[in-house]
């Protein structure tokens, strides 16, 4: 479960404030409020460390100008006290010259910067589903989140509601993407489905290898 600090900081104040703590323990910023993130489990990091190796093999057979970010890329919604480390961050490289917080900060703001975000789930799992996807996305009706291309979310546990990802419950990756319309499109992909993403459309990978991330 994840713990915050009862005061609300401005982003710069949240930098302030990761400068004097130790790199193993990893702080958020949710709407101007501190969260200490949960220690993550085994699972979820080799089912991180599995995708961040096949995107990566595919970003160099493709020759893309990406690469994926260390886990010291903040992602900041414009015009939030809001900062996030997401699992997976794929980063536009020429762009980062537009980024006003990169060079100092490791931070970027930009959609343009960000092809790709994925979220694997652990305990705050709400976050992930509710007020990260409400912030990286965006929606006809609300113009201030990022609009980033594609947000996939990981819930190899089941940990979502059975709203968001069925009855019976069952380990599901939730894929959503900005269709040509501005409009986005979430897609289910569980057990032996192919995923498609529209940032890697041959990517050849089913949900059943990554929950089990296995080469």
């Amino acid at each position: 479960m994840t713990q915050s600090l009862q005061k609300v900081f401005t982003f710069d104040e949240f930098l302030e404030f990761l400068e004097t703590q130790p790199e193993n323990i990893r702080y958020e910023l949710h709407n101007g409020e501190i969260v200490k993130m949960p220690q993550p489990l085994g699972t979820h990091e080799q089912i991180i460390m599995f995708l961040a190796r096949m995107l990566l093999l595919k970003i160099v057979e493709l020759k893309l100008p990406y690469d994926i970010s260390s886990k010291n890329v903040l992602v900041k919604p414009e015009n939030k006290q809001s900062g996030y480390y997401p699992d997976i961050l794929l980063l536009n490289i020429p762009n980062l010259k537009n980024e006003l917080l990169w060079e100092k900060e490791s931070t970027v703001s930009n959609p343009d910067s960000i092809p790709l975000v994925i979220e694997v789930i652990s305990t705050n799992w709400r976050d992930d589903y509710h007020k990260k996807f409400a912030d990286y996305v965006r929606v006809a009706s609300r113009r201030e989140e990022m609009g980033i291309q594609e947000y996939w979310i990981v819930d190899y546990a089941a940990l979502g509601s059975k709203e968001l990802i069925g009855d019976p419950k069952q380990p599901t990756i939730t894929i959503y993407s900005l269709s040509n319309e501005g409009e986005y499109r979430g897609k289910q992909f569980r057990g032996n489905d192919s995923l498609t993403s529209p940032t890697f459309p041959d990517l050849n990978l089913t949900a059943a290898q990554i929950f089990s991330a296995r080469y």
